[in-house]
Parts: C-alpha cells; sequence; structure tokens
C-alpha cells in the first residue's frame, strides 16, 4: 500500500512537471507560538494544547486546511530564535553566524544567496512584501535596494510592526503618524482595507493574479501576532471574554533551571492574550482569502504553499513573554506544506527541523538544484515519502550570542534538549516525560549516553560551521565533560552572560547593541 501510494504520488508530480512548474507561495508570520494553531493542538494532549486554561483556543481553519491537505511538521524550530538571525538563515540556509546577521538589526552580506535568487535563476517571478528584518537598522526603509532574488520588493519594508499601512502616489507607507510626521505603531482606525496583515494579504491576491500564468514565487511576511499586542475590530474584543490562565509554567520554580529557562514570577496580562489570539485569527482569515484566489486563478493544484513563522513567543509560559530563549514556546515554530501530487494529505513529520533547513528543502521540494554552499540538511524525503535519507540525524542545532560570552547553543532531537551557554550551566530537558520543561536533568544517569551523543554532535556542528560560541572556555568544559567525563555534572566557572529574552527592537524591549556591514559584491544585489 505505501508503495501503491508512493508511485500514485511521483506518477501525479511527473504529470504535473511535464504541464508547468510548481509555484511556490510562503506565508510567514512573526512571533508565532505553535499551540494558537489547531491543527497542532490536535496533536497534543490537553495540558498542552490548553496552556492558558482549558478549552481557551482560537480557531484556525484554514492554516488547519493547510496542513489536512499536506503536511505538519511537529518539531520545527528557528534556527536562531530572534528576528534578524532566524530570518537570514531560512533565507539562505546557512547558520546565522556565516550569513553576517548574527544578531537583530545586522544586514546580511551581499555574497548571500536566498532561496528566491536560485528560483528567479530558473526563470521564477519572484516578489516578497512585509517585514525583512536583513538590511540593517532602516525603518521602516520600503523596497530595500539589495533584493537578494526578490525582484518586485515594493512593498518590503525593513523592519517595524507597523498597524497601518496605505498607497500612495509615491508608493506604500505607514498611515499611522505621530504630530511630528513620524510612522508610529498606533492603529490609527485601521480597517480592512489598511491593517497591516489585511493590506500585505491583498498585494500577495494582486502577485498572484498578475502571474498566475507563472511560475512565479512569493514571499508574505506578516508583522503580527509580534507585540504591540493590538488588532483592528473585529478582532479586538472577539476573544475578551475567554477566561485566560497564566500557565502553569509559570507557578512554579521547577528544578535545577539555569538562568534562560529559570520562571520569572510576574503578573499574566489577559488583555494581551486577547489581543494575541485576535492577531492569530485576523492572519488565519488572511490565509483564507489568498488560499480563495489560488482556487479562483486554478492554480492551487500547482502551488507549494508553506505556512511559518521566524521564532515563537513564549506568550506566559515560564512567566515569560517574547522569544530568545531555548524553551519550546520561544524557539518551536509553525511549519505546514501544502504540495499536491508531492506530499500526502495529512502528513506529520516529527523529526527536528530548523529555519535552516528551509531553503534546501523547499527547493527539493520543488525539483530545482541550488550551486550555492548551503548548510542546512534538505529534509523533503520526510514529506514526500516519510522516510528519511540514510545520511539524516535527527539532531537540530540552535543558537543566539555574536561571540563566546553571551547566548546559549543546543542540539535539538523530537524527544531532547542539550542547552549550553557561557553564562549558565549546562541544562538537559526529556520532552517525553517533561513536556513543560520544568525540570533539568543533566546529571541523571539514565541520560548520560544520550547527553553524550548530542554533546558530540553540537561540538561538531560549532567546529565545522565556525560557531563563536565555542570560543566560550566554559562551554569547551561542559562539552569535554558532555563527552568524555564521567560522574554528575559539575559546572565550571562561567565567563560570560546568558541572555533571557532577547533585546528586541521594539519600544519597551530594548534595543540591540550589535552593529555590522554589508560586504561582498553580486548575489544580493538587484537587477535593474
Amino acid at each position: 500500500m505505501k508503495l501503491c501510494c508512493l508511485l500514485l504520488a511521483l506518477s501525479t508530480a511527473i504529470g504535473l512537471a511535464a504541464d508547468k512548474p510548481y509555484n511556490l507561495l510562503v506565508i510567514q508570520t512573526d512571533e508565532h507560538n505553535f499551540r494558537t494553531l489547531g491543527c497542532y493542538r490536535a496533536l497534543l494532549p490537553d495540558d498542552q494544547a490548553f496552556v492558558w486554561g482549558p478549552g481557551v483556543k482560537v480557531e484556525t481553519p484554514n492554516l488547519d486546511w493547510i496542513a489536512a491537505n499536506g503536511a505538519l511538521a511537529t518539531h520545527c524550530y528557528g534556527t536562531s530564535p530572534v528576528c534578524t538571525p532566524s530570518r537570514a538563515a531560512m533565507m539562505t540556509g546557512r547558520y546565522p553566524q556565516n550569513t553576517g546577521a548574527i544578531n537583530n538589526d545586522i544586514p546580511m552580506t551581499d555574497d548571500m544567496v536566498t532561496y528566491a535568487a536560485v528560483l528567479r535563476d530558473h526563470g521564477y517571478a519572484t516578489g516578497y512584501a512585509g517585514k525583512w528584518h536583513l538590511d540593517g537598522p532602516g525603518k521602516p526603509q520600503w523596497e530595500p535596494k539589495r533584493r537578494f532574488g526578490f525582484d518586485d520588493n515594493r512593498y518590503m519594508f525593513n523592519r517595524g510592526h507597523w498597524k497601518k499601512l496605505e498607497e500612495t502616489a509615491e508608493g506604500p507607507r505607514v498611515a499611522a503618524m505621530n504630530a511630528k510626521g513620524e510612522p508610529n505603531y498606533d492603529l490609527a482606525g485601521a480597517d480592512d482595507k489598511t491593517f497591516t496583515t489585511d493590506f500585505l494579504a491583498d498585494r500577495t491576491v494582486e502577485f498572484i493574479r498578475k502571474h498566475k500564468d507563472g511560475p512565479f514565487a512569493y514571499h508574505l511576511s506578516i508583522p503580527d501576532p509580534h507585540g504591540p499586542n493590538t488588532v483592528r475590530a473585529p478582532y479586538d474584543t472577539m476573544f475578551n471574554d475567554l477566561d485566560f490562565q497564566q500557565p502553569k509554567s509559570a507557578q512554579t520554580d521547577g528544578e535545577g533551571l539555569p538562568a534562560y529557562a529559570a520562571t520569572q514570577r510576574g503578573k499574566f496580562n489577559k488583555l494581551q492574550m486577547a489581543h494575541y489570539f485576535g492577531m492569530v485569527k485576523c492572519v488565519d482569515d488572511n490565509v483564507g482569502k489568498i488560499l480563495s484566489a489560488l482556487r479562483e486563478a486554478g492554480i492551487i493544484d500547482r502551488t507549494i504553499i508553506v505556512f511559518t513563522s521566524d521564532h515563537g513567543d513564549l506568550c506566559g509560559e515560564h512567566g515569560r513573554d517574547n522569544k530568545g530563549v531555548p524553551m519550546e514556546g520561544s524557539a518551536r515554530i509553525p511549519f505546514l506544506v501544502h504540495a499536491p501530487g508531492l506530499i500526502q494529505p495529512g502528513t506529520v513529520v516529527t523529526q527536528s527541523l530548523g529555519s535552516v533547513d528551509f531553503k534546501p528543502t523547499v527547493l527539493g521540494l520543488m525539483g530545482v538544484t541550488s550551486s550555492s554552499a548551503d548548510e542546512g540538511r534538505d529534509a523533503s524525503p520526510l514529506f514526500t515519502t516519510q522516510e528519511a535519507a540514510k545520511s539524516w540525524h535527527d539532531t537540530t542545532f540552535l543558537r543566539i550570542g555574536p561571540n563566546g560570552k553571551s547566548g546559549w547553543f543546543g542540539a535539538f532531537t523530537q524527544r531532547y534538549k542539550l542547552i549550553v551557554a557561557p553564562g549558565a550551566p549546562a541544562s538537559f530537558f526529556d520532552l517525553q516525560t517533561d513536556p513543560h520543561e520544568m525540570k533539568n536533568v543533566i546529571s541523571a544517569a539514565e541520560h548520560r549516553e544520550t547527553i553524550r551523543q548530542l554533546a558530540t554532535e553540537l561540538k561538531a556542528y560549532a567546529t565545522s560551521h565556525h560557531d563563536p560560541l565555542l570560543e566560550s572556555t566554559a562551554i569547551q568544559s561542559d562539552l569535554t565533560w558532555a563527552i568524555e567525563g564521567a560522574g554528575a555534572y559539575r559546572p565550571a566557572p562561567r565567563d560570560g552572560t546568558a541572555r533571557g529574552n532577547a533585546e528586541e527592537d521594539e519600544p519597551g524591549k530594548g534595543k540591540p547593541k550589535g552593529k555590522g556591514k554589508a560586504k561582498g559584491k553580486g548575489k544580493g544585489k538587484a537587477k535593474k
């Protein structure tokens, strides 16, 4: 039966390929907690699906349709769970330290080859709308000069989580202004045409209609549900009556948790969560509008649709908001793929993936070869045949930090996490027995060989991909114990700091201190 299904999928794919190439539509949100999608909740026990209270949920029928008619990856992670480095990894298939964009607001270097540049060179019409965050500190900086393969980038803006946009004779602009005429994040009466999610979805529909004869590749980057947690009517009151409760992981200190995982006691903002749900519902409704446009154009069956995010949002888990830490709410992201004729409907991929795997995986699904040196893995066989290649290892590497003095990195599988940091003791979590990550079992004898294996893989990753965190003497000591040592773990003196929530580029959340300049020539520059 399995062989028959595979042969049918392959024959259908060959027939479609002989007709016309697949189009590609990527829909990416920002700071999106995976538990807000119904298709993810359906795979979780109630205590993990409803962390904000029994039955407290937002319905996402259009996103669920993508999963039901395609595939869902249960354990996909933002390679670096903050905006810029995660987006750089996704676009290029390279780890953040090798893209130039290792921290927020640091530009990618010119020589990076994105998935869009590859597809453009294969004859695809390419475009991008929404938040980019890969061209440095410019804000909003519409239509960056370095296009990185996205030929139609009129609606690309570099930074910001603007709530109201509009068209003008000079091009798009932020429609909410302060008294000095400077753009701000106010709703300013945004409606279903000017609210940013709606505005960008409408531009996506326009692109689809214009290029329906294909092939095309379009990337929609929605700035929500990242804060500020505000949304237009009627979504602003749609979830106010839900009985939001503080997640249980915020109500206990846990056992042996390092700084980046420690519970932070504080107030839980129910209205913020109601508005977060409202933003998610608005996203889902607009995904429905885009799906309708694909159906009306008659091309939904030859369009690969990917829905994902750059990173998560803890949304009160561990008493924290936002991202930047290795905990599930922060690091784990939704990843849905619709590819008729290639992926059997209802496919569930359980192996661990990272956003660095996005480019080689999508190009693998499309049968397009890239000449660039990708560092991510081509996971397309997991989606098309549900069987990994012989060389596949179920280990994903995540990292944050510009050097060996701050941040963390770790090796993640679908069950385990090993994390080491310059400024905090090492940690090891078993997600099967401890899904809320409340117990650090780094010294548990029953996990010793798993820790040894993951530490060996983590050191090999850091060495081969030149991760600067390996410069930390504390990390070197932890890895030496994990790989070669015996007995209980004893932390070495720390030589850095382990950040909690990442520094962010928004008011009230701090501002990134990293600086950088683009260098090199060629691949990132626009074709005029």
